[in-house]
C-alpha cells in the first residue's frame, strides 16, 4: 500500500514538473524558446490524448486533443519484455517508417512515443520508453532522416494499447508509435 501511494506521488510530481517544462518554452510543444516566462502559452496539459504537454498548435494537425498526428504511412513498433533493441522483425517496418520520412518532408517533426507493459515500476517504465524511443529516433536518424526532424517522449505504462494483465496483452503494449507535427 505504501509503495502505491509513493509511486501515484512519484507520478503526479512528474505530471507537474513535466507540464511546467512544457510550459515554459520548449519549441517543439509550441512554446517561445526566447521568453522563457511561459506567457502565453497553455500551463498544463491537453485533454490526455496525446501525453505531450499543451501549448498553441498555431492551427497544426490535431489528433483528439492531441499534439501531432498519427498517419498511415509510419507503423507501430514493437518490441520484447524488457528490451529496447529494435527486433529483427520489426526491421522492415521502421525501414519503411524511415522511408515514409524521407518522402514527407512536410512532416517537419516527428515524435517518436516509447510504451511498455505494466510489469515493473513506474520509474523503470518510463526510462525503459526512453530508451524504445531513443532505439527508434537512432535507426531513422542512422537511415538518413534528418536528427533535428525527431523526437521522443515515454509514457512508461501509463496508455496501454491493450487492456490486460497477461503475455497476449503485454506484447501489444511494449511499441513505439508516432506522431507528425506539421
Amino acid at each position: 500500500m505504501q509503495r502505491r501511494f509513493f509511486g501515484q506521488v512519484t507520478t503526479i510530481l512528474l505530471t507537474v514538473l513535466l507540464a511546467g517544462a512544457l510550459s515554459t518554452g520548449c519549441a517543439l510543444f509550441g512554446g517561445d524558446d526566447e521568453a522563457m516566462d511561459g506567457a502565453g502559452s497553455d500551463s498544463g496539459f491537453d485533454d490526455g490524448s496525446s501525453g505531450i504537454g499543451g501549448g498553441d498548435m498555431g492551427g497544426r494537425g490535431m489528433d483528439g486533443g492531441g499534439e501531432g498526428v498519427r498517419v498511415a504511412d509510419l507503423e507501430t513498433i514493437y518490441f520484447d519484455y524488457d528490451q529496447s533493441s529494435i527486433r529483427g522483425d520489426q526491421r522492415p517496418t521502421l525501414r519503411a517508417n524511415a522511408d515514409a520520412a524521407a518522402r514527407h518532408s512536410e512532416w517537419r517533426t516527428i515524435v517518436v512515443e516509447g510504451f511498455c507493459d505494466e510489469r515493473g515500476s513506474e520509474e523503470y517504465n518510463l526510462a525503459l520508453g526512453e530508451r524504445r524511443a531513443n532505439a527508434v529516433q537512432r535507426y531513422l536518424v542512422d537511415s538518413g532522416v534528418d536528427s533535428t526532424r525527431v523526437d521522443t517522449v515515454s509514457f512508461g505504462e501509463s496508455k496501454p494499447a491493450v487492456q490486460g494483465h497477461d503475455e497476449s496483452t503485454y506484447r501489444w503494449n511494449r511499441r513505439a508509435e508516432f506522431r507528425v507535427i506539421q
